[in-house]
């Protein structure tokens, strides 16, 4: 056969690669699809048009490929993580809007549950911290405010899942009802040592043992796809959160090596082997994928808002008309100005860990332009990457010679280039940015042996550009300092509002 095809359903858009042996992105796909904000810090997805879009671009890539389902090997998903789904067994039907993973509703129950001493608890058995961004306190909040839903619930009547199990489930007209532990880890129900849904947390965070999907390892033949798309009979049999997955995508596959995601968030993954390292400085210990009956483990740091805020540039304030046009307006000028970003739209990820930060621009004179303000908030994305790595290199003990880097804000020469300036290590640009989707179908086309081993696909990465440091390393030391400040008066103040 020709071919494996990616299912890439991310925060802002679905996406359908058909890729060939050789790594080659014979066609892409790509549709975005609608962004619902009901009330201040809640984010929401319509889950049917999360299907629909991704159908539809499954389609359109195999067509541009000139394939069919005969030539498709095999078919991998991956998928935005923690945005959690709740569906009818019956009817197929969501009973409400997906909860996305930037979604801050949940902030006061996961202080609640601080409150009564679950912090090591959830720490301890699944590597994450307490807070509203994983799935855990989604799916409980859907279940105590949807009308029937808890009674349902315990029936047995309802489905819970990440969007990978969404798809799987639509994929397969209601077959499969399953997940993978990259997936898994990101809920907060499950126990990344014992490899199993853990009943004390479910007893915890009052979640039906029943609603789960099955976890399946992250690369094998889970069954064939059935729904009436032109992939129809190609057989699933890869399915891995999108950061593991460009993981995969970047071969960061030995322990040690480091990548670094831009896409809606900034994911910073480094790979420990079978080793679940703890974090002391507020990372995240994560399953980076099972295969061949093994698991292997990451560290990783979050950012809520990293090309994100590029789109709201666009959408929110209507400053620039795409996103390469704030490359422009930020290399137009020959700094930001003493303009600082702090993209907290959706409170800050690791390493702060504050659901109340919001977004702040400050430094702003006479003086500043929209060229300045464009400029700082590239610049702002940088530093968060920045933070996180001065915290995974403390959890590592040693530290990063490189970052691999991918996602669609990758493409900014001036931000890779800026990011190198901050860090004072090399960043390495591969050819290919669609490194989540490759990922993805790399475990999908090792699984039905497309590919032999991973030795194999390595051989497929390539690198497109090296940015060195540039910039004056007492300048980069000044400039984050400043950065560190303008974080520290960000942070709260949703939590004043409230007062």
């Amino acid at each position: 056969m020709k071919y494996v095809l990616a299912l890439d359903q991310g925060t802002t858009s679905s996406r359908a690669i058909v890729l060939d042996r050789a790594g080659t992105l014979v066609a892409v796909a790509q549709q975005e699809f609608e962004q619902i904000f009901p009330q201040p810090g809640w984010v929401e997805h319509d889950a049917n048009e999360i299907w629909s879009t991704q159908s539809r671009v499954a389609d359109e890539a195999l067509q541009q490929a000139g394939a069919t389902a005969s030539d498709v090997a095999a078919v991998g998903i991956t998928n935005q993580r923690e945005t959690t789904v709740l569906w009818d067994r019956a009817t197929g039907a969501p009973i409400a809007n997906a909860i996305v993973w930037q979604d801050r509703r949940t902030a006061a129950d996961c202080e609640r549950l601080r409150a009564r001493g679950h912090v090591d608890t959830f720490r301890d058995k699944t590597g994450l911290v307490l807070d509203a961004y994983f799935s855990g306190t989604k799916v409980a909040w859907l279940l105590d405010n949807i009308a029937g839903a808890r009674a349902k619930a315990e029936r047995g009547e309802l489905a819970f899942g990440t969007i990978d199990s969404w798809l799987a489930y639509r994929l397969t007209e209601g077959a499969l009802h399953i997940t993978d532990p990259s997936n898994a880890s990101r809920t907060l129900l499950y126990n990344i040592h014992s490899n199993a849904w853990d009943d004390e947390l479910l007893e915890i965070l009052d979640v039906p043992r029943g609603i789960l999907p099955e976890v399946k390892s992250s690369s094998e033949v889970y069954g064939q796809i059935t729904a009436d798309l032109a992939i129809k009979g190609a057989p699933l049999a890869g399915i891995v959160g999108d950061q593991q997955a460009a993981t995969m995508g970047q071969i960061c596959i030995e322990p040690g090596r480091a990548k670094n995601t831009y896409g809606t968030g900034c994911f910073f993954l480094l790979n420990t082997g079978q080793e679940a390292r703890p974090s002391h400085n507020n990372l995240l210990t994560t399953v980076a994928w099972q295969r061949d009956g093994k698991v292997d483990y990451a560290l990783e740091g979050s950012v809520f808002m990293g090309g994100a805020i590029v789109q709201w540039l666009r959408d929110g304030l209507g400053m620039i008309e795409s996103a390469p046009q704030s490359d422009v307006m930020a290399e137009s000028v020959d700094g930001s100005d003493g303009v600082y970003f702090v993209p907290a739209l959706t409170g800050l990820g690791a390493p702060h860990w504050d659901p109340y930060a919001r977004g702040m621009i400050i430094g702003i004179t006479r003086g500043t332009t929209r060229n300045h303000i464009a400029r700082a908030a590239l610049e702002g994305i940088a530093y968060q990457v920045a933070d996180l790595a001065d915290a995974m290199q403390a959890d590592a003990g040693s530290p990063i010679t490189e970052l691999r880097v991918d996602g669609g804000a990758a493409a900014s020469d001036f931000l890779m280039q800026f990011q190198a300036d901050l860090l004072r290590i090399p960043v390495v640009r591969p050819t290919i940015l669609e490194t989540t989707a490759l990922g993805a179908a790399y475990m999908a086309g090792l699984a039905v042996g497309y590919w032999e081993s991973v030795d194999e696909i390595a051989q497929n990465w390539q690198v497109d550009r090296i940015f060195e440091p540039q910039m004056p390393e007492s300048q980069a030391i000044h400039q984050r300092a400043r950065w560190s400040e303008a974080v520290e008066r960000a942070k709260g103040w949703e939590r004043g509002a409230d007062a």
